[in-house]
């Protein structure tokens, strides 16, 4: 293949007087692509286009757009282990320049970006997901998913969870300062009513109890974002896109031990240990990197109390957080006191322990401990005869010819 230099080269020698044999030692063609190029002048060469190769994607491109038709959000990466399982060899930028022709173009707006250093910041927030389990065809369910962020290395933890409510909250940071070993100084928070209250006319953030007290006892600090300004959480809020399109779209969950199953392993195979589009960094070694730099656990674990009073009802069930919890059969209070952990519920009659059991997730459910229904149930009284008098036995046949007498007499005129 000759290039349009090399024919002008050979023009230029030309004119210099060289013969054609001298200008084919010289440029290395043969004599008669010399005399050719010399006898047709000037011109780009023209070729005819190359036969097209098949495209090692083809086989897989009707997958591909069924998949991005049904599920727009699925990311490149899901996209591409879905195809490379099946057999795909070729590489992951082939999968996104075809991808980037089936989406719709999206408009990207220049951000500032914020790093944190080693172990300074975490971030939480929920976001809502619907699903439907196999287990329950036909019924769609609304989860929320709690997710722990280290600002720093971008180390994630989550858990799908029924309610919000104060409880979860707080156990999903106890597992998840017990899963990163360690708590940052501060934790930061979007308005979400279980960590901010209130603002006062000062603007000072007036923040839940329960969970300033459980962070205390971890080394941390709780931070409330601006209000409007979710951007200021962005280390938080893009995994949750990251979530929603690698892991959660296009799969089947039995139920909710399941979800969590699945979500645990693509945690531990996927996103912790992918290669950081920010930092650039793996992330499972950054995150060992500051693990160091984390506040250590302390020695006790948390164990706040809420102490509640609680009506025993005639199945002999209280009510705690919306659940129903069993208490013995021999209660004889019609009033319990119960402690409400942050694991665990405990009920006491008269200040002793009568009852444990392990906080419910959700709402509407019951829980029976089966060494509380160890009683027979009650039998009909019997009324002894007075003291003194001696009760005669009498065979059947006496009492038929009383009852014919009787029967004899009730006909008489």
């Amino acid at each position: 293949m000759i290039r349009l230099e090399e024919i002008v080269m050979i023009h230029d020698l030309k004119r210099q007087g060289l013969s054609v044999s001298a200008i084919a030692r010289q440029t290395g063609l043969d004599r008669k692509t010399v005399r050719k190029h010399l006898a047709g002048g000037v011109k780009a060469p023209v070729y005819k286009p190359r036969p097209a190769r098949p495209r090692e994607l083809e086989p897989y491109e009707p997958y591909l757009r069924d998949r991005i038709a049904l599920y727009p959000g699925l990311s490149g990466k899901r996209l591409f282990r879905e195809i490379s399982a099946m057999g795909f060899k070729g590489g992951y930028t082939t999968v996104t320049d075809f991808l980037r022709q089936c989406r719709p173009p999206r408009v990207v707006q220049f951000e500032r970006r914020f790093e944190t250093p080693a172990g300074r910041q975490a971030q939480v927030d929920f976001a809502q997901f619907k699903v439907a389990f196999s287990d329950e065809p036909g019924v769609t369910r609304i989860f929320w998913l709690f997710s722990m962020v280290l600002g720093h290395s971008r180390w994630l933890w989550g858990r799908f969870c029924p309610t919000q409510d104060l409880q979860t909250v707080m156990r999903c940071h106890i597992d998840a300062f017990d899963a990163m070993g360690g708590a940052p100084s501060e934790v930061l928070y979007d308005r979400m009513k279980t960590a901010v209250i209130d603002e006062d006319a000062e603007g000072i953030v007036i923040y839940n109890r329960s969970l300033v007290a459980l962070l205390d006892h971890y080394g941390a600090l709780p931070r409330a974002c601006r209000p409007y300004r979710a951007k200021t959480k962005g280390k938080i809020e893009r995994p949750y896109r990251y979530i929603r399109q690698d892991f959660f779209l296009g799969r089947t969950f039995r139920n909710a031990d399941d979800l969590n199953r699945q979500f645990r392993e693509w945690l531990d195979t996927v996103a912790n240990v992918r290669l950081h589009a920010t930092t650039r960094r793996i992330v499972s070694e950054h995150f060992a990197e500051e693990q160091s730099a984390l506040t250590a656990l302390p020695a006790a674990p948390y164990n706040a109390v809420l102490t509640i009073e609680r009506r025993v009802s005639h199945e002999g069930m209280v009510s705690v957080g919306g659940n129903l919890y069993s208490v013995p059969d021999a209660t004889r209070k019609r009033v319990v006191e119960v402690q409400n952990h942050p694991r665990e519920i405990r009920i006491f009659e008269d200040r002793k322990l009568i009852a444990v059991h392990p906080v419910l997730d959700g709402r509407n459910q019951r829980r029976v401990d089966p060494s509380h229904r160890r009683l027979a149930p009650p039998r009909a009284a019997t009324v002894p005869p007075p003291a003194g008098l001696e009760i005669t036995r009498r065979s059947l046949g006496f009492y038929e010819a009383v009852g014919r007498r009787l029967a004899s007499s009730e006909v008489r005129p």
